[in-house]
């Protein structure tokens, strides 16, 4: 395929002046209703950078109290609060947001699309997590800010230890987080596959696309386990359904598994964004491409596929058999190969300039990464050596550990990010002289702090502890530690007032300073850039110079507004040609207000405020239903010419469609809750056989379950004859599939209630034991998936009602076809689960 440029040509004026007006920002109040992943990824990255900074007061609090022996600075009440809060608001309202925020603000310019291909998602994604992670922090205030620390471990957690609310402000607070976490890791996955320039096939996108694609499959299969888990605990909390509870066949090692599943990976769902940002940053810094692009790419899958192996990394102790053990041992260790193989990488890179640039701030941080990293690896692999890690388990060593890997992982590539990426969206670049102060009193101060935590974590102080005895070496290893937090603390202020100072967001930022390769660094303006190259390598700028000049003067695709809306071109998902025109949202209320109503649902719940409760999650679907009623466009629109000649149509259905791989990426969510709800029921019989039913004359009768599996597969036959006669009709003359559609919807109901009644019928009630809660769990989960699909359903039936339904309008349907027949196939292996297994095992 050609690179040359379609359109040799300047392009007449007008064009420019009406793609500003359809990208225009709204004025005055209005700012909040803005969608433009500019907008929204700079108010995303500042948010998570607040609650860094509230995270980071925590923590010197915490070092104070803990600065000399027996200090009384902190009652311990407070004291668990604020560790408990500073470990939470770090890696769920810090680290896992600033991951998404980034790839929000950057992958769209980077990709060569105009915005990513969900941006009321986006916007919805940061107000509920903004709105409600500073409600969250807020209960530290009046003085219900959850105790349980960061992993909220029951038996502590649940209702006989901790009665109050301050553990629920945890559980419903997290769950909305991950429900925005879920939402932005959608957006990416659809974005990256779907939204790339022309030409950018897999093997020429950027390695910070690369790592953002594997941390969204991370967070597709890795925090459903923490949703489910998060569930069973408030649950168990509500309604005392005993999942966790030894004296009734429960087991508390069930939420560590569950809670470490998602943990662990969640260290390489915040390394490796930070590693596609230092093999961005490493190259624009020594003017060489990355060396050994291949070998990166599989080490950035091959570590995101092992860090599902490590879970019980951070059980050891607790009794697991030795088998387990050995083989999450050797798995702890083999992680380490990706890893390896990223930095010699990148020393690699740095090696093949021969005449190295002089240091920028964005390589001195880069370089303090290097070393923390690295020295946090080693002391990985120390505490993955079982014997040893039954010594320094749950002392300071792992508290040692577990910072230098965050903070060199994470913390001083996302800084050295900052100041590399800020001339993409600031008029001014950041200070060289104040980011090298920051640099060095961080990366001292970091040393300091932690480094003797190994020493005090060796001589057997343990960790949570908010005071101690003057044992020899304590004291004054604590006083060293405390003093390199406020050392940090004073790196971190130099970033903020060189933020204040230099900051300056505008439609003109300062430029390609580092004279960089990739396409995020194209003048840009609330479009992104003017318009869509085709890109013919892995560094397009370095590759065709005058490319810049090119697509500020509209030469390539899409350098106005044929349709006079917000667009981009969709892509295919490996050689990225181009398929499609995709129609996207501007400003609106729906997004915002949608948010307000999902953080205030849960906000209100957990304070048992049931109906205003209701109330704000009424509000959060009807503005999720007007936003999305425009969102099937009218398939009518001819074709559209975005250049050269090239001709695309502005929508297409099934397969082809970006909303259709959405629909999918959310059932592999939803199949990764369930699946983590198979796992709690096995390892709940596992553990207390015992309150498992010993004779089938125990179970239900045969026809119930029957019955509901039949009303389940005969909703799916009806769905299923509703596409085939949909393919066959036009907007109107559609009756008999209204009439077949609304049939449907009935059955899926009915198989619920008709499930229900099977095991009302019997004695077993979920407050029993384990087994009972295991198994209405297991139906309430299948419960909320047929109210979801029935509520999909009912919307599209109105669609259908309006005209707004046809063989070539179809998105709606095929979206809703899709889950049905998922939620019919969960439901049968749900009633197999239930009904069929202990049959099996009596």
């Amino acid at each position: 395929m050609t690179t040359e440029c379609p359109n040799p040509l300047p392009r007449p004026p007008g064009e420019l002046e009406e793609l500003e007006r359809v990208w225009e920002r709204p004025k005055g109040l209005r700012f909040l209703t803005d969608v433009n992943n500019n907008i929204i990824g700079v108010l995303y990255v500042g948010t998570a950078f607040l609650f860094f900074l509230l995270a980071g007061v925590l923590a010197l609090m915490m070092r104070t109290q803990l600065a000399v022996p027996g200090n009384d600075l902190l009652a311990p009440d407070t004291y668990n609060q604020v560790f408990t809060m500073h470990g939470t608001v770090m890696m769920f309202l810090f680290a896992v947001p600033m991951v998404e925020a980034v790839g929000v603000l950057l992958l769209p310019n980077m990709l060569g699309a105009r915005d990513l291909p969900f941006p009321r998602l986006s916007a919805y994604a940061y107000w509920a997590y903004a709105v409600g992670g500073l409600v969250f922090f807020g209960s530290l205030f009046w003085d219900m800010a959850p105790r349980g620390g960061w992993f909220m471990y029951p038996p502590l957690t649940s209702y006989q230890f901790s009665p109050g609310d301050d553990a629920d402000w945890w559980l419903l607070g997290i769950g909305f987080i991950e429900i925005s976490a879920i939402a932005g890791a959608i957006e990416i996955v659809v974005g990256v596959l779907r939204t790339r320039a022309p030409g950018m096939t897999l093997a020429r996108m950027p390695i910070y696309a690369w790592s953002m694609l594997v941390v969204a499959g991370l967070i597709i299969f890795a925090f459903p386990a923490v949703i489910l888990a998060t569930l069973l605990l408030e649950v168990e909390r509500s309604f005392q359904w005993p999942f966790f509870v030894a004296a009734k066949g429960g087991d508390p090692l069930l939420w560590q598994h569950l809670f470490w599943f998602f943990g662990h990976p969640e260290v390489y769902i915040i390394f490796l964004p930070a590693a596609g940002m230092v093999s961005m940053i490493i190259p624009a810094m020594t003017g060489k491409p990355l060396v050994g692009y291949r070998l990166v790419v599989l080490a950035l899958v091959g570590t995101g596929f092992l860090s599902f192996g490590l879970w019980v990394h951070h059980m050891f102790t607790t009794g697991i058999p030795q088998l387990s053990v050995s083989f999450f041992s050797a798995a702890s260790m083999a992680v380490a190969v990706p890893s390896g193989i990223q930095v010699f990488a990148w020393i690699a890179t740095v090696a093949a300039a021969r005449r190295m640039r002089p240091l920028k701030t964005p390589m001195l941080f880069v370089l303090g990464f290097f070393f923390v990293f690295v020295l946090g690896g080693l002391t990985g692999v120390m505490v993955a050596v079982v014997p040893f890690d039954w010594q320094a388990h749950d002392t300071y060593f792992i508290v040692a550990h577990l910072h230098y890997v965050l903070i060199g992982g994470m913390v001083f590539p996302l800084f050295a990010a900052l100041y590399y990426w800020t001339p993409y969206v600031s008029r001014l670049a950041l200070s060289e002289r104040m980011g090298r102060w920051a640099f060095w009193l961080m990366f001292v101060g970091v040393n300091v702090t932690f480094f003797p935590m190994h020493l005090t974590g060796l001589m057997g102080m343990p960790r949570r502890v908010y005071t101690y005895d003057d044992h020899p070496g304590w004291g004054a290893l604590n006083l060293l530690s405390t003093g390199g937090a406020y050392l940090v603390a004073a790196g971190v202020l130099v970033v903020v007032i060189d933020l204040a100072l230099h900051f300056r967001m505008s439609e003109t930022n300062a430029g390609n300073v580092w004279n960089a390769g990739t396409l995020e660094w194209l003048p840009t303006g609330n479009y992104a850039s003017r318009s869509i190259p085709r890109v013919a390598g892995r560094e397009p700028l370095w590759e065709r110079p005058q490319l810049p000049r090119e697509v500020e003067e509209g030469r390539w695709y899409l350098p106005n507004a044929p349709t006079h809306r917000r667009e981009t071109i969709v892509t295919s998902a490996i050689d990225a040609e181009p398929q499609y025109v995709l129609q996207m949202p501007g400003p609106g209320w729906a997004p915002l207000l949608s948010a307000l109503g999902t953080a205030g649902f849960f906000l209100l719940l957990t304070v048992k405020l049931v109906l205003p409760a209701l109330l704000f999650g009424v509000l959060a679907i009807v503005m999720l239903l007007l936003w999305l009623w425009p969102s099937d466009p009218d398939p009518d629109h001819p074709p559209v010419d975005i250049g050269g000649g090239l001709m695309l149509p502005v929508q297409m259905t099934g397969p082809s469609s970006h909303s259709w791989w959405a629909m999918v990426v959310l059932i592999l969510v939803s199949g990764s809750i369930f699946a983590s709800m198979v796992f709690a029921y096995l390892f709940l019989w596992t553990v207390s056989p015992d309150v498992w039913p010993r004779d089938a004359g125990a179970l239900p009768g045969a026809a119930g379950p029957l019955a509901s599996a039949a009303l389940l597969a005969a909703s799916g036959v009806a769905v299923g004859w509703c596409s085939r006669r949909l393919a066959r009709s036009g907007p109107g003359g559609q009756r008999g599939l209204q009439l077949v559609l609304a049939v449907a919807v009935v059955l899926l109901c009915a198989s619920i209630v008709v499930e229900l009644r099977a095991h009302l019928a019997t004695a077993l009630r979920p407050t029993q034991n384990a087994y009972g809660a295991a198994v209405y769990m297991v139906g309430a989960l299948q419960a909320f998936f047929v109210a979801t699909v029935a509520c999909m359903g009912l919307y599209t039936l109105a669609r259908s009602l309006c005209g707004m339904l046809s063989a070539r309008r179809r998105q709606t349907f095929d979206n809703t076809l899709l889950f049905w027949y998922y939620t019919v196939a969960q439901g049968l292996a749900g009633l197999a689960l239930v009904h069929g297994f202990p049959r099996l095992a009596t």
